[in-house]
């Protein structure tokens, strides 16, 4: 047998933020057609920060895979000037379980994270939103400003960072303005993205504009969160998954203790939006928040994308196993 071999710098030139957001608003309207399935990630925990995460994935259909990315996330890691996220997704055909191809999962993780974020702004931001504030300026960061220039035609972007000098070489790249306080870069942000690494609340309700969209993904465990509670129970809520942000999600379940908010307070999935099942946004001044999660059939969907493409192309080094 012979398994594909794709590395990071394989997996960023086979797939474009264009190309990926297509396939994460079609992977996400299956999951709402109960075309694919997933159970909930399963964790690992160190006696420090790092985890392991295990993430599984089926699709059905006349090409059935299993998908399973295992990813290591350790924070520390910006400061070695190294990816957070550290992993392989793996790709076995749906019939045979044939061991297929071995993807890295960094670049997957970062380039689906703000595909979907997205995916999230095309169907929540008000119309004409052009003023796009982003808060970190790490690997999520850098993605989201890549992402939401591919779908805000003349975007203008803000970066702050707790680094002044990581932000100001973010706006160099992503031809940003940089802010120099978190008020500052949210006045008037018509979309939100947070993108950092804060264990405690760094958004506030009334720093947000009327009508504003926030993507929340920087934390996706339950001892983390970004948002105040304030936020989250004020606003049109909006998820990936409702099963994973009830039990994962540190912004929801903060939220959820603190203003007593429940269930009923998710408006809707995205696929949900994504197959006309729920309407989105219901008014201009509407405070809407997109909480990203992640889920691993955005990574089964951006995986078989890449091994499609690389075969077509030679991309990748195939080897005996």
């Amino acid at each position: 047998m012979s398994l594909l071999v794709l590395s990071d710098a394989d997996v960023r030139g086979l797939l474009d933020m264009e190309s990926c957001i297509g396939a994460m608003e079609e992977a996400l309207a299956a999951l709402a057609r109960d075309e694919l399935s997933m159970p909930l990630r399963f964790v690992v925990r160190s006696p420090g920060e790092q985890l392991l995460g295990l993430m599984p994935a089926h699709r059905a259909g006349a090409a059935p895979l299993f998908s399973l990315k295992e990813i290591v996330v350790a924070p520390s890691n910006a400061a070695r000037g190294l990816d957070p996220h550290q992993g392989a997704v793996l790709l076995h055909d749906g019939e045979t379980g044939v061991l297929q191809a071995a993807l890295n999962a960094s670049a997957i993780t970062e380039i689906r994270t703000a595909a979907v974020s997205a995916v999230a702004t095309k169907l929540l931001a008000r119309q004409g939103a052009r003023r796009v504030a982003i808060l970190g300026a790490g690997v999520q960061a850098r993605s989201h400003a890549q992402a939401m220039r591919a779908i805000i035609e003349d975007a203008e972007l803000r970066v702050w960072s707790r680094t002044a000098a990581h932000a100001e070489a973010l706006a160099l790249e992503a031809h940003a303005v940089v802010c120099a306080t978190i008020e500052e870069a949210l006045d008037g942000a018509e979309v939100v993205c947070t993108c950092t690494s804060a264990r405690e609340p760094i958004v506030r309700r009334d720093w947000l504009a009327a009508g504003a969209h926030v993507n929340a993904v920087g934390s996706s465990i339950p001892s983390a969160r970004e948002l105040e509670s304030d936020v989250v129970a004020t606003a049109a809520l909006f998820v990936d998954r409702r099963e994973s942000t009830l039990s994962e999600s540190g912004d929801y379940l903060r939220a959820v203790e603190e203003t007593g908010i429940g269930p009923d307070h998710i408006r809707a999935e995205l696929g949900e939006l994504l197959i006309g099942a729920h309407p989105g946004r219901s008014t201009p001044d509407e405070l809407t928040l997109f909480k990203s999660l992640g889920l691993a059939v955005e990574d089964l969907a951006a995986a078989a994308l890449c091994v499609e493409r690389a075969r077509e192309r030679g991309v990748g080094v195939e080897v005996a196993f």
